[in-house]
């Protein structure tokens, strides 16, 4: 299991019931508005921040688990992103060129790059997202199993293969 996962889990199990209950948009405490030279910059900030724009300092929405977050999540989306664009762009400029001037196949292997680097990441980030949820439950499980006495429930090897014996 992963580190992330056991992180989250127990925070969770630690965290008091009161902060759990606490609604995600509760309004930070107003501070006091500085004063002196720098008061007008800050109250310009402070104004833009207000039109709609996230400050820079705000911790991000707590909607779910980030794959941003997750160490294998976030090198895996990038590698998917990385053999999509360049794929995309092999085979678009591979198709293209007989068909058309080295400028035109060019421009379309660069379209096509774009794309499948778009596609890939989609993909990996919608795949990693059930993964992440799939660990973080599993994780949840065997700490509900260790607190609750239960024994572990073994895990069945891969079909075809036999499990070690010491």
């Amino acid at each position: 299991m992963t580190a992330m996962a056991a992180e989250m889990a127990t925070e969770m199990l630690e965290a008091p019931a009161a902060a759990r209950d606490e609604p995600a948009s509760a309004a930070p405490a107003p501070q006091a508005k500085p004063v002196g030279a720098g008061a007008n910059k800050n109250d310009a900030k402070a104004k833009k921040d207000k039109k709609g724009g996230k400050a820079s300092g705000d911790p991000p929405s707590a909607e779910g688990p980030s794959i941003a977050a997750h160490p294998r999540a976030a090198r895996q989306v990038a590698r998917a992103k990385s053999w999509g664009g360049l794929t995309g762009f092999m085979l678009g400029g591979y198709f293209s060129l007989p068909t058309q001037t080295f400028a035109g196949a060019g421009l379309r292997a660069l379209e096509a790059g774009i794309a499948c680097y778009v596609a890939a990441w989609a993909a990996a980030v919608f795949i990693w997202r059930q993964l992440v949820v799939i660990e973080i439950k599993s994780r949840e499980q065997q700490l509900f199993n260790a607190a609750h006495g239960h024994p572990e429930t073994p895990v069945a090897s891969p079909p075809g293969r036999a499990r070690k014996t010491p």
